[in-house]
């Protein structure tokens, strides 16, 4: 029987007679240790504190990292090397595919020598100083492959509700960094259930990138678009006339909201806002066109610039009244997506600036299809009884 066999079962004979310790995670951490002290023994060449003329190398302590398994968090010790590193693989095979391509994305830009100060630290703690290249290779092409077949699916069923909205992580281009335009697509599909269409990453939210991006979803299935909530981006809105024709456009009130303030004093945002607030809780269309011109007139003697943009939005902004009741709020402002963004940002952010358009594409593809996955099997985003009401507007007759 082996040293490390006789630690084993002596630390488990001491653990049973722990009436207030969790057995079997205090037994998963001592064999995973186990297991790493025994590769780093191979790696070395040497057991600890032992003479050998097979020895190639010498450990240099610890560093700790958390395990999330399934029995809870483990606190483990993994052994440090003094020259080049050594990382246990088979911790990251457990991870989802968002987080391995997050260590990808580490370990692809100190590679290549592009790593910030953050994604240095990173780096430190996950133990990939010496990250070979290979294996860099080899994780970067699984996780493309994932990726591409993701944004290349074909799309299935009709799609009644579009959500649009870009964000500007940054990455690097010809040895410079530059905020790319990261574009995306939520919709919502006859069944009421919210569907990731796709994403683009161009230079800047052009009306050709627009169109080419929108294009790209009508090539792979997109059909029955009605309604497409976004902000009041220039470019977007000519790609949005050419490339779905016919459909009606509503303005996010939240952006909107944002733009009209910007025209109003500091000391009055507050009074103005709840007066344009008003105009977007009325129960229809009429009774809310109504209440605009109202907030209208009492704008345009003190403030009309901010008058001027609300009679010239007044049909975008209060579109969404021309849908079923029950999806007006939803369909209101593009909440869902900001909400989306906001899991996007919290992944870019800890990397701060990718090495390339590939690494930052392969990270938000892997979030991405994690999250869709998550919504494919959770709770619909509209009834599908509600959403008859939109298929049947969309035909002529009432259901």
């Amino acid at each position: 029987m082996t040293e490390h066999s006789i630690d084993l079962l002596e630390y488990l004979h001491k653990l049973s007679m722990e009436p207030d310790v969790d057995f079997l995670r205090e037994s998963l951490k001592m064999v995973t240790q186990l297991l790493m002290e025994a590769e780093v023994e191979q790696q070395v060449g040497a057991k600890k504190y032992e003479r050998s003329e097979e020895r190639s190398n010498y450990r240099n302590g610890y560093r700790e990292r958390r395990w999330e398994t399934r029995v809870g968090e483990i606190r483990l010790k993994i052994p440090k090397l003094r020259r080049g590193s050594y990382y246990p693989e088979w911790l990251l095979e457990p991870r989802q595919l968002s987080e391995q391509a997050l260590l990808n994305v580490v370990q692809e830009s100190y590679v290549n020598g592009v790593s910030t100060r953050k994604v240095g630290l990173l780096v430190q703690q996950l133990g990939l100083e010496e990250m070979d290249k290979s294996k860099v290779s080899r994780i970067t092409k699984r996780l493309q492959e994932e990726v591409e077949g993701f944004r290349q699916r074909e799309l299935e069923g009709e799609y009644p509700y579009l959500f649009l909205d870009a964000i500007y992580p940054k990455m690097r281009i010809n040895h410079r960094v530059v905020s790319a335009a990261l574009v995306i697509a939520i919709g919502i599909r006859e069944d009421g259930r919210r569907v990731i269409l796709g994403f683009e990453v161009g230079a800047s939210e052009t009306e050709a990138f627009w169109s080419e991006f929108l294009r790209s979803l009508v090539a792979r299935g997109l059909r029955g678009v009605q309604l497409v909530v976004s902000d009041a981006h220039e470019g977007l809105r000519q790609a949005m006339s050419k490339a779905l024709p016919g459909i009606t456009w509503q303005r996010c009130r939240v952006h909107f909201m944002r733009n009209l303030l910007a025209h109003v004093p500091q000391k009055d945002k507050k009074q103005v806002a709840a007066w344009v607030r008003t105009i977007f809780a009325q129960p229809d269309i009429e009774s809310a066109q109504a209440q605009l011109r109202k907030v209208h007139a009492e704008l345009e003697g003190r403030w009309p610039k901010a008058a001027a943009l609300l009679e010239k939005a007044a049909d975008d902004v209060l579109a969404f009244l021309h849908f079923p009741e029950e999806h007006r709020k939803r369909l209101a402002s593009n909440n869902l997506l900001e909400r989306l963004n906001r899991e996007v940002r919290r992944r870019t952010d800890v990397v701060q600036v990718f090495p390339n358009e590939e690494s930052l594409i392969r990270l938000v593809g892997a979030l991405l299809i994690e999250i869709d996955t998550e919504w494919a099997v959770g709770r619909r985003y509209f009834s599908e009884a509600s959403m008859r009401k939109v298929l049947g507007k969309r035909l002529g007759k009432e259901t």
